[in-house]
């Protein structure tokens, strides 16, 4: 790591799912929360998942083209077009946490979590956590949090998404 750019020298295991990705997840969502730059390139072209989950995260770099390769764009090319910092955090409170999500700006939305099991849920995947180690009411939460998009499960394995940012996105008059 230099400065603020942090460069990765190992492809990142997003490609294969599971613990491995989850981890690489929370990597990226806490260098985004430093707001750090961070180079890295991911360890498949395919991901097992929908990568507009992770637009809010810093990008993929571009690949050296292939002699001969497809000329469109490819889903790493539409994820640094979208990407800009502060798509996507979360700010903590006392017995809630505010969550931020402008990632599809036709569909911008403002979550307060303050239901004790979606918060403690939300708090456990902070950390990338198998599902077979929630309780069932912990599984629950989880999935509705997954189903308003703010937590990545894959493979039986879940991670939150969005960062708790330690440097303010916007002028404090804009929120």
């Amino acid at each position: 790591m230099t400065g603020e750019q942090m460069v990765v020298d190992e492809p990142l295991p997003l490609g294969t799912g599971g613990r491995g990705a989850a981890d690489a997840v929370r990597f990226l969502r806490d260098c985004q929360s430093r707001a750090l730059a961070v180079r890295w390139v991911p360890d498949s072209d395919a991901l097992p998942f929908d990568t507009g989950l992770l637009h809010h995260l810093p990008p993929p770099a571009p690949r050296p083209a292939a002699p001969g390769g497809p000329g469109g764009p490819d889903e790493a090319a539409v994820w640094r077009s979208r990407y800009a910092y502060g798509l996507l955090y979360h700010r903590r409170g006392p017995d809630f946490v505010t969550v931020m999500d402008r990632r599809d700006p036709s569909a911008s939305a403002r979550f307060t979590i303050d239901q004790p099991s979606l918060l403690g849920a939300f708090l456990t995947v902070q950390e990338p956590t198998a599902l077979d180690e929630l309780d069932a009411t912990r599984r629950e939460a989880v999935s509705l949090l997954a189903d308003e998009r703010l937590v990545l499960v894959t493979r039986g394995w879940a991670v939150a998404l969005p960062p708790r940012l330690r440097r303010w996105p916007v002028p404090c008059t804009s929120v």
